[in-house]
C-alpha cells in the first residue's frame, strides 16, 4: 500500500487486508473509502501545499463538535506521510440535508445561540484564518461588523477578481457596493455567532432524523451569514427554513443582508471558477445598489 494508506490503518488499528475505494477527485483533495470487516472509514488526501485545508477542516469541525449542538462526523486521526497530507473522519450513510431538515435548522439556531467564547471579547474572526474553497479566507479580529464585511471579506474578494482581470466594470460597482455598506447595514452590529461559514447542501446532509454539517469554514460572525448561504444554491428545503425560524427569528431586513452577504459567495466563484459566473455577480450587485 502507499504510505498514507499504510498510516491510516495503522492509527486506526485497521487489519492488513483493507478494501480503499477512491471516491472522488477534486481541484485541491482526493476522497476515499477505506473498510475492513465491520468497519469503514472516509478520508481526504492532499498534496501538500494543499494539506492547510485539511488543517483547517480539522479546526472547523472540533470547533462544531465542542458546542454540542449540530451533529458532525468525528475526526479519527489526520497525518502527514511523504508529499500526501490525509485526513480520516468517521463514515456516516449520508442522505440530502432536507431529508432531516427541521432536525438541521433547529440545530443550526442552537449553533448561532451558543455564546461566543470570551477570548474572542465580542469580537468577529478567528483565532486562526481558513479557507471558503480554496481560497485562503482571512480572520483577523475586528470589533465592528461592518468591518470586518468590509476589509475581511468583501474587498479580499474584489482584489482577488482583479488580479484575474476583472478589473474595470466589477471593480467600479464593486467599491460603490463597499461604500454603500453603511446604508445597507445601518449599523447592524450582531452578536456574533459561531457559523459554519460554508453552508450550501452539498456541505450537509441527514443520517436519519438528524442533520450533519461538514467542511466548515468556521469563523465568529453575524449568523444570518448561515442562513444565507443556505437560500443560495437550495437544497435544505421548507421545513429548514421554518424550524430555524421558529427557533431564531430573523428581522425584516434579513432579507436585504442576506443578498449582501451572498455576494461574497458568488465572488468566490468567479475567483475559483471563472467568467461563467461574473454577469451573476453584477446582477447581485446591481440590485444591492438600488436598495442603497
Amino acid at each position: 500500500m502507499d504510505d498514507w494508506r499504510d498510516a491510516v490503518r495503522g492509527a486506526l488499528g485497521l487489519p492488513a487486508e483493507v478494501a480503499v475505494a477512491e471516491l472522488g477527485v477534486g481541484p485541491w483533495t482526493t476522497t476515499w473509502s477505506l473498510g475492513a470487516r465491520d468497519t469503514r472509514v472516509f478520508a481526504k488526501t492532499a498534496v501538500l501545499r494543499h494539506a492547510p485545508l485539511l488543517d483547517a477542516e480539522i479546526d472547523g469541525l472540533a470547533a462544531l463538535r465542542a458546542t454540542s449542538t449540530v451533529r458532525t462526523p468525528a475526526v479519527l486521526a489526520h497525518g502527514r506521510e511523504g508529499s500526501v497530507a490525509w485526513l480520516a473522519i468517521e463514515w456516516l450513510p449520508l442522505s440530502p440535508p432536507r431529508d432531516a431538515g427541521a432536525a438541521l435548522g433547529r440545530a443550526l439556531a442552537a449553533l448561532h445561540r451558543m455564546p461566543a467564547p470570551p477570548a474572542s471579547a465580542g469580537r468577529y474572526g478567528w483565532h486562526v484564518d481558513n479557507f471558503i474553497g480554496a481560497t485562503p479566507q482571512a480572520n483577523g479580529w475586528c470589533d465592528r461588523w461592518i468591518d470586518f464585511w468590509r476589509d475581511r471579506r468583501l474587498r479580499p474578494q474584489l482584489a482577488r477578481a482583479a488580479a484575474n482581470g476583472h478589473d474595470e466594470g466589477l471593480q467600479r460597482s464593486g467599491e460603490r457596493l463597499v461604500a454603500a455598506l453603511p446604508a445597507l447595514l445601518r449599523d447592524h452590529q450582531p452578536v456574533p455567532s459561531l457559523v459554519h461559514g460554508d453552508l450550501w447542501s452539498g456541505n450537509a446532509g441527514s443520517v436519519g432524523h438528524e442533520g450533519v454539517v461538514f467542511d466548515p469554514s468556521v469563523h465568529l460572525a453575524d449568523r444570518e451569514v448561515d442562513v444565507a448561504m443556505t437560500e443560495l444554491f437550495g437544497g435544505f428545503g421548507r421545513e429548514f427554513q421554518s424550524a430555524y425560524r421558529d427557533a431564531f427569528p430573523l428581522d425584516a431586513r434579513y432579507p436585504l443582508r442576506r443578498d449582501l452577504y451572498n455576494v461574497y459567495h458568488l465572488l468566490n466563484h468567479l475567483n475559483l471558477f471563472g467568467d461563467a459566473w461574473l454577469v451573476r455577480c453584477e446582477q447581485a450587485i446591481g440590485r444591492l445598489l438600488a436598495q442603497a
